[in-house]
């Protein structure tokens, strides 16, 4: 066991330390566990999960068409039109921005808002700044709402069988999705009295054109369709990986024959994040490396010990610990890893692990608004700015995101135990 701890420790300490190459680490890791011996190479390709990759291959090709469509430049614009000054753009933007990330990829998300944010600011001679962080951090709240929201969401459905309904109604009580509109509200509640003194007035009458409406479809009925394949009972595990790659195909051969050229499915393909796609498959081997060896098992036991048989302790070290580690690691290696740790906690206390799985996605997920490098949609953003001629600081950032995140935190963490430990 030691020789495997070893090893996954200097790994998660290398894609610290090498943000830019923590796919490659991780698929050099998964290389070593293998020719060493500590995980069979006969249980390599199952140690993947292949319903996982394949919605995050086909969700990413379903978005990369709507983005090319400019339907989200238009939903902004007709948001954009609506609202009397700045504040209510920066606010209207950012919940705008957080809707559509319950469904499309945070990072996307980011690209199709943030350029809008930035001509208003132009328009209006003030500092984008504040807006485009908005619109990241919403996105990554919202992220935790839905099974396609964010790959977090994806790995815990994956991992717990969960299927899109869940993250609305589950076991009879409200699912994750209803958290996060709380949260939300109170983190708009937040951004309010932060930008109560940017009243500009705007004058808007720019809307985007829209000539295919195609992706727009895709992208509805890839949400419709994982909704009615929740309730297929006995489904394959690969089933709503299957549909997000069918609708992705569907829509880069439309496209093909509506352009009548093929250049669309290079695009589609090369648009894809392969570096998400080789650093997920990675850790899927790195983590049946270390539960064949052991170390789950052997983490789940120290939480244990830490937080004693309180299932609320438990619930709370779990959560806020969380939110520590992601302001300042990538969210997707950690919860990769940490939901067998979970599973095998909850299985140690003798109780479902549905509180403990919700906390750790809850922190994941908002615990990396903190910081500008805690999660891919800031770093995003703050790229599009820097792009702009615009520099961040840190102190700008933390502005919003501390405030924003705690409040919807906060929310998260009392409704939870409230739905789901004291209630369960």
């Amino acid at each position: 066991m030691i020789p495997a701890l070893i090893l996954f420790a200097l790994t998660y300490i290398l894609m610290i330390a090498l943000p830019k190459y923590r796919a490659y680490v991780a698929f050099a890791a998964a290389v070593i566990f293998v020719a060493a011996g500590i995980l069979p190479i006969g249980s390599v390709f199952f140690a993947v999960d292949w319903n996982v990759i394949l919605m995050i291959a086909g969700t990413m090709g379903v978005v990369n068409l709507f983005i090319d469509s400019g339907m989200p430049s238009r939903l902004a614009d007709l948001i954009i039109k609506k609202v009397p000054d700045a504040r209510w753009a920066i606010i209207a933007l950012s919940v705008f921005a957080g809707i559509i990330s319950a469904f499309v990829d945070n990072v996307a998300t980011v690209l199709m808002v943030a350029p809008v944010a930035v001509t208003i600011a132009r328009k209006l001679n003030i500092s984008p700044v504040p807006s485009v962080i908005a619109i990241a951090i919403a996105s990554n709240l919202q992220g935790a709402a839905t099974l396609v929201g964010d790959t977090t969401s994806i790995l815990l459905g994956g991992y717990a069988s969960m299927d899109f309904i869940d993250f609305f109604w589950m076991r009879g009580r409200p699912g994750m999705f209803w958290i996060v509109q709380v949260g939300m509200v109170a983190a708009t509640l937040v951004l309010l009295y932060v930008f109560r003194g940017d009243k500009q007035k705007i004058n808007s009458d720019t809307i985007t054109e829209v000539e295919d409406f195609f992706p727009s479809i895709l992208l509805i009925c890839t949400v419709a369709l994982l909704i009615l394949a929740s309730f297929i009972p006995d489904k394959p595990a690969v089933t709503n990986g299957l549909i997000c790659v069918g609708l992705m195909v569907i829509g880069i051969v439309y496209e093909s024959i509506r352009q009548r050229k093929f250049a669309v499915i290079k695009k589609t393909i090369m648009g894809m994040d392969y570096f998400t796609i080789l650093l997920l498959a990675s850790l899927f081997v790195v983590i049946g490396g270390i539960k064949e060896a052991g170390v789950i098992d052997a983490i789940a036991a120290l939480y244990v010990k830490i937080g004693g048989n309180s299932p609320f302790l438990m619930y709370t070290i779990l959560l806020w610990s969380s939110v520590l580690f992601s302001a300042f690691i990538d969210n997707i290696p950690y919860v990769a890893t940490m939901l067998p740790v979970v599973s095998s906690i909850a299985a140690y206390m003798g109780i479902e692990p549905y509180l403990f799985y919700f906390g750790l996605l809850s922190g994941a997920t908002l615990g990396g608004n903190l910081t500008p490098i805690g999660a891919s949609a800031n770093i995003m953003g703050i790229g599009i700015l820097r792009k702009n001629g615009y520099e961040v600081k840190n102190t700008e950032f933390t502005r919003l995101s501390v405030p924003y995140t705690l409040s919807a935190v906060t929310v998260a963490y009392i409704l939870l135990y409230l739905l789901w430990g004291i209630l369960s």
